[in-house]
């Protein structure tokens, strides 16, 4: 092929790509909103946690105040509660489940349970100094009703304006996914554990 073949691959390339910067710098220039926003990670697939916990580590980069509710999950210690608590004034941790409902098996307490994790968000979303708000597997005590989706969203659609949330767990409601900014449905392909592989550190725990 001549060089500089005016048909030739490089050259396709390489408009193909002049044409997808500039779709992609319209789209940029067109978002002029600065504000918070909701992101919602839910789905049966592994991660979703693990995504949220990534946020926050962005945000710590960025210098910014980070409030973190844990829904559902018991005390047992985690990998991301045992590194965030090494940043007390950045990272406001809070585990305040009672364990899996196949454990509990006690449904007062589980409402009880989050009754008060829920009481607890609801200070971090009225806190002007809190830039990212973790609320971790909200969507399961959304799901068995132990708490109302509206008054969820009431308090999403109240909070300070810079503020960002990002919310985690199977099953959310279609209340909470409408409130959303950006919606993440994850997919499981396969997972360790039906292979008969324990929860492991730095993965699962």
């Amino acid at each position: 092929m001549p060089l500089g073949d005016p048909d030739g691959p490089d050259v396709r390339h390489r408009s193909r790509m002049q044409r997808k910067r500039d779709v992609v710098a319209a789209r940029i220039a067109a978002s002029d909103q600065d504000r918070g926003v909701i992101v919602l990670h839910t789905g049966n697939g592994k991660g979703k946690s693990s995504a949220a916990f990534g946020m926050v580590c962005r945000a710590l980069g960025h210098g910014m105040t980070v409030g973190v509710v844990q829904f559902i999950k018991g005390t047992r210690a985690t990998g991301e509660k045992l590194f965030f608590d090494r940043f007390p004034d950045a990272v406001h941790f809070h585990v305040l489940g009672e364990g899996f409902t196949w454990d509990t098996q006690d449904q007062e307490l589980d409402v009880a349970a989050v009754d008060q994790a829920w009481r607890r968000a609801e200070a971090l979303l009225t806190d002007a100094a809190i830039a990212l708000v973790v609320l971790d597997e909200l969507n399961v005590a959304l799901k068995y009703r132990y708490l109302a989706a509206d008054r969820v969203v009431a308090a999403l659609g109240s909070r300070p304006a810079h503020q960002h949330v990002v919310i985690t767990g199977r099953g959310a409601p279609p209340e909470l996914i409408d409130a959303a900014d950006t919606v993440t449905r994850m997919e499981s392909v396969k997972h360790a554990f039906q292979a008969g592989i324990k929860a492991q550190k730095g993965i699962e725990l």
